[in-house]
């Protein structure tokens, strides 16, 4: 059992500082880009050299390690790494032909720079990881998250998800058909019945552990599997359910990753058939849009649900039933990344 005891998110949306997720912000040429939260006390020669995802990392981070504990762990996950920073510095390198190139678009272009800039800010010589997975590097995070505090309980880990648009990989993706065609905005995401979603970036941070006391929520399971089998899913998910929520409980809310990719929507539809009629289903990727690691702020949101009980109409898909008529005990995360990868997270009330 891991537990979550505090945590941040900056996204397209109102999610950090002052939190509002019941206005929608809207997306801009199929692109949800992230509202820049003012930088903490970063000297400015520092902050000057950070790459977006890095600065998108520390920023997050640096709020939940203000305390005087220290974490014995930092695990981030992401799929692209600091990719802007990769192409300026392999530009320089045919730019100036091998010769004098700026360090900093190196330095900074390393998937592990965002944990390793922490790292080095907090003065903390600890377990330091990243995991990168595609679509299920958060989950692997996770599990790494969940592995460490079993171990030692009484320790504090950060952990993390973080990956940013880029040039590079927002090309790459529209020409895969990965992105909708033409001016789509995500308050229609889910009304056209065409192929690709809308692009997405940000970064989420929680503060965790083994130990329950003070603790929000808690992950009590987590499975990930590879499938382009839309009965695996609800095979597996059955399982899933069976072995993780206790006697007589069900799940309050689903919270899933349906991204209005018509290709994709198969997968959601098995899952859902799986659930009761009193589950709630709320989606999320018209707040987060889609990136290797979005399954993340549908975790910092599950937390948002169980400790305020805000479900904003806007991310509503069916109504509540009599089970979400009240505080949610069990939110249950679904996503998928291209129709290969697959995740279900479960969080829940400490204490169950």
């Amino acid at each position: 059992m891991l537990y979550i005891h505090q945590s941040t998110c900056i996204s397209s949306q109102h999610t950090f500082g002052s939190i509002d997720i019941e206005a929608l912000q809207p997306s801009l040429d199929g692109r949800l880009h992230i509202t820049e939260p003012t930088p903490p006390a970063i000297p400015a020669g520092v902050l000057r050299r950070m790459g977006k995802a890095v600065k998108m990392s520390v920023t997050c981070a640096l709020p939940l390690l203000e305390r005087p504990a220290t974490p014995e762990g930092i695990i981030i996950g992401t799929g692209n790494g600091g990719m802007e920073d990769s192409i300026q510095f392999l530009n320089q390198i045919i730019q100036y032909e091998e010769g004098m190139l700026t360090p900093g678009n190196f330095v900074q272009s390393t998937a592990n720079a965002m944990a390793a800039q922490i790292s080095m800010l907090t003065a903390n010589r600890c377990y330091n990881t990243t995991h990168v997975h595609r679509g299920l590097a958060f989950e692997n995070a996770l599990l790494d998250a969940v592995m460490q505090a079993s171990e030692n309980s009484a320790s504090l880990i950060l952990l993390g998800a973080v990956d940013e648009i880029s040039t590079y990989n927002d090309n790459i993706e529209r020409l895969a058909g990965g992105y909708k065609e033409g001016p789509v905005t995500n308050h229609e995401l889910y009304t056209l019945d065409t192929p690709g979603s809308i692009a997405g970036e940000g970064a989420v941070m929680f503060l965790v552990s083994g130990n329950p006391a003070g603790a929000n929520t808690a992950v009590p399971a987590i499975r990930t599997l590879h499938t382009t089998d839309e009965a695996e899913i609800k095979i597996q998910l059955i399982h899933f359910l069976d072995i993780s929520l206790p006697a007589g409980e069900t799940v309050d809310w689903f919270l899933s990753g349906e991204n209005g990719d018509n290709r994709l929507l198969k997968y959601y539809t098995a899952a859902e058939s799986v659930l009761s009629a009193n589950t709630g289903i709320a989606r999320f990727k018209h707040m987060s849009g889609e990136y290797p690691t979005a399954v993340a702020m549908a975790c910092w949101l599950a937390c948002h649900i169980i400790e305020t009980g805000e479900v904003p109409i806007h991310m509503r898909k069916r109504p509540t039933g009599q089970a979400t008529a009240g505080p949610a005990k069990n939110v249950l995360i679904y996503n998928n990344y291209k129709g290969k990868q697959h995740s279900f997270i479960l969080v829940s009330r400490p204490g169950r």
